[in-house]
């Protein structure tokens, strides 16, 4: 009978999955979970965590020798920090039990009606996906939840648990569920193993043991990935000490000051949807009122004046220039439906804040953008770990202003190297794009030069600030949107506050990526707080020191942006903003845009 099973579950794996090989860290865990032992599992973003613990859990619960009844309630309980990550886990689980259909899954998560959840709970759920609060929310009120036949606990990203602030939330569950049953196999998985995590890891697991495959690359045959496995407790890691990046992701860092910002990732965006094949992008910002400001203005002017015919030519519109925008302020329902199409797609631009930075395997993304810088290397390795998931190619591209360049040294101390990309070398894709043609020309077939990519990176700048000065509603729109950026800028946590403080801000030039003409009058900081209870932003442990010379030469060569392809001055910076009770940058909730 348990060998039947476990053929049905290899076949389910290699027919429904299409997994022919494991990745190591799956080679690793799932003999070590076959066998009882708690462990922690230590491994880098998209190198299959999911499945390791999944095959196991389900493998033990269809080999039970009293068949499991749907009545019975949780067998497994599967805690996540994201509702998109509880939607994905879900759906792996119900893959594998495709041929186990007496398991029953379920997942519980805010933003669904709590009614038609405690509905789903009398009824009986075996193998219980949750984000933290959402699973609190129902132990204190659901009376039918209990834990009395529990054999797996398993704890997924474990870090970002912590980070967003779930460690009471979590130790609320560990009660209820030790109350209930002492007797249970425990799993804590993570990308980094902080003091937190290990602290989390000694009240949750018992003698477990400690797998960590730090992978060279994903390729899932590679002999040399370096695997270790202790039985001894977990020891706190040097933060970043011990991240592994695949070799298959090429890492890019552009200076780009303040006034050329939005045109550059315009023209980056236009590059890589309009004329490049197969490309698949998520761009990071720092608020929800960003990722929805940027939308809506890109969908209005990038996508409107590509469907624009040129004389004598019919219109029509660039099928891969397609956004999506996802955060954590939109309704559950539509996060869900953004999440599954881009998912699907095999192209599109997802514009999105830290909801889609962990755990979520998105397939076939080949390139991310940070256009705003995360708050810690270790956000940073979680955001590009996105791409080049499992022996795929992917890039990455981190837009930061001059006087940011030392954030390039921070992250070099901790072994993460980014080479340049010309500012230019962006900008210059408008040369093939005659939709933003500065004057006429002659035709000559020649290089476009500079003085060409200046004047089309004007007509750009031009359309997006004739859009927000349409009217006074977009003008108020895009001054919210400011606000929010100086907001969230304000908002770096201390170690990294010499690098990005708001005294160092051109406010005129950071107001032209807002497509502003000019500067605000009267620009306020001081809203009221905020900030979420529960959301910390991780930082560094100290400040780093240099250690190479590269964002130094590009501050040099890039300070003054285009002015240096015409001499121009570099500008002053403001230095009269000083920011009274600074938000988080997840919280702000963006009001009805203007052009709805």
């Amino acid at each position: 009978m348990e060998a039947a099973g476990r053929a049905r579950m290899v076949s389910t794996i290699s027919t429904v999955l299409k997994i022919c090989t494991m990745t190591s860290v799956q080679k690793q865990s799932i003999p070590v979970l076959l066998e009882g032992r708690d462990a922690l599992v230590r491994s880098q973003t998209g190198s299959g965590k999911t499945l390791a613990y999944c095959i196991p859990m389900v493998q033990s619960l269809q080999a039970m020798k009293s068949k499991i009844q749907r009545s019975d309630g949780p067998y497994a309980l599967v805690l996540v920090p994201t509702r998109e990550l509880a939607l994905q886990s879900f759906d792996t689980v119900q893959k594998l039990l495709k041929p186990f259909t007496w398991i029953v899954p379920g997942v519980l998560m805010g933003g669904e009606k709590r009614k038609s959840e405690k509905a789903r709970l009398r009824k009986g759920i075996n193998i219980l996906i949750s984000t933290p609060g959402r699973l609190v929310d129902h132990i204190k009120s659901t009376k039918n939840i209990h834990f009395r036949r529990m054999q797996w606990l398993i704890l997924d990203e474990a870090d970002r648990i912590l980070d967003l602030g779930f460690e009471k939330d979590v130790t609320v569950i560990l009660n209820a569920v030790n109350a209930q049953c002492q007797k249970r196999q425990n799993v804590l998985l993570s990308a980094t193993l902080s003091e937190g995590v290990a602290r989390l890891a000694d009240i949750s697991l018992h003698n477990p043991v400690s797998i960590s495959v730090l992978d060279k690359s994903h390729d899932q045959s590679n002999p040399k990935d370096q695997v270790t496995q202790e039985v001894t407790p977990p020891q706190a890691a040097d933060q970043l000490g011990g991240f592994a990046i695949p070799e298959s992701l090429d890492q890019h860092v552009a200076l780009v000051p303040s006034k050329l910002r939005l045109v550059c990732l315009a023209a980056f965006l236009l590059q890589k949807g309009k004329l490049e094949q197969d490309q698949k992008v998520i761009v990071f910002f720092s608020s929800c009122e960003l990722v929805e400001f940027h939308y809506h203005l890109f969908l209005q002017t990038l996508m409107n004046r590509l469907r624009a015919p040129a004389p004598g030519q019919l219109p029509s519109a660039s099928p891969q220039l397609a956004f999506l925008r996802l955060h954590g302020n939109m309704a559950q329902e539509e996060r869900t439906s953004v999440f599954q199409e881009f998912s699907r797609s095999r192209t599109g631009i997802l514009l999105c804040t830290d909801v889609a930075a962990r755990g979520l395997d998105l397939p076939q993304v080949t390139w991310i953008v940070q256009y705003s810088a995360p708050s810690s290397p270790a956000e940073y390795i979680h955001r590009i770990g996105r791409t080049a998931r499992i022996g795929c190619h992917g890039s990455s591209l981190l837009i930061l202003a001059p006087s940011e360049a030392e954030y390039v040294n921070s992250l070099a101390a901790h072994k993460i190297n980014i080479s340049e990309v010309k500012m230019e070398d962006i900008l210059s894709i408008l040369a093939k794009d005659d939709c933003f043609k500065g004057r006429k020309r002659n035709h000559k077939s020649h290089p476009a030069g500079p003085q060409e990519i200046r004047e089309r990176a004007t007509v750009l700048q031009t359309v997006f600030e004739d859009y927000v000065h349409s009217s006074e509603r977009t003008v108020s729109w895009a001054k919210k949107a400011l606000q929010s950026f100086i907001r969230a800028y304000a908002a770096y946590p201390r170690e990294l506050k010499h690098i990005f403080h708001v005294r160092s801000l051109h406010l005129g030039h950071v107001a032209k990526s807002f497509g502003l003409r000019d500067a605000p009058r009267n620009l306020s900081v001081s809203t009221a707080k905020k900030r979420r209870a529960n959301l910390k932003r991780p930082g560094l442990r100290k400040k780093t020191q240099s250690t190479h010379h590269l964002s130094q030469v590009l501050r040099s060569e890039y300070a003054s942006g285009l002015e240096a392809l015409r001499g121009g001055r570099k500008a002053k910076p403001s230095g009269n903003l000083e920011p009274e009770n600074p938000e988080t940058t997840e919280d702000s909730s963006p009001s009805s845009p203007p052009w709805d």
